[in-house]
């Protein structure tokens, strides 16, 4: 029981680690309204269109999670958005909201003890919580990493 404890602690942590490398907040804190939805030559996307990517993954996984009536989204329309800006401040401002209330909500999963996070979820083919839980760091590690390359490209990265 004392490492299932342990391991829950650990992918709550997970989910936001900023001790290895950039986390979410500090790589979307600060970007400009104008550079938000530029494309970088060579890049296949904008800094908007990685944000929204993330949000709209995270809180796909987070629903397959905990509702057992989940209806698989389809690839990639309902994954990113159509568009390379944001249609408004508040549109950047209500996914970066969205995005961390989420994630919140995944840490308290990860830290719920009536959850077994080895469990197989019911209403899906064999993944478990911790696969999930798993899943979403990995994703959104790599696409911050995307993102903090993008800043480099434009020149607004320390």
């Amino acid at each position: 029981m004392k490492h299932d404890r342990q391991l829950q602690v650990h992918i709550g942590k997970l989910l936001d680690w900023s001790d290895a490398h950039v986390a979410f907040d500090a790589a979307v804190k600060g970007i400009a309204p104008r550079l938000r939805g530029i494309v970088p030559r060579g890049f296949a996307h904008s800094a908007w269109q990685l944000v929204e990517h993330m949000r709209l993954a995270q809180a796909d996984i987070l629903e397959f999670c905990r509702t057992t009536k989940y209806r698989e989204k389809k690839w990639p329309h309902d994954y990113w958005p159509e568009t390379p800006a944001p249609k408004s401040a508040a549109a950047w401002a209500r996914s970066i909201a969205l995005f961390r209330a989420d994630r919140s909500l995944l840490r308290r999963l990860a830290a719920d003890g009536k959850i077994d996070l080895f469990a197989t979820i019911p209403h899906g083919s064999g993944q478990t919580y911790l696969r999930e839980l798993l899943l979403v760091a990995d994703h959104t590690a790599y696409h911050v990493g995307q993102l903090v390359v993008l800043r480099r490209a434009l020149g607004i990265w320390k």
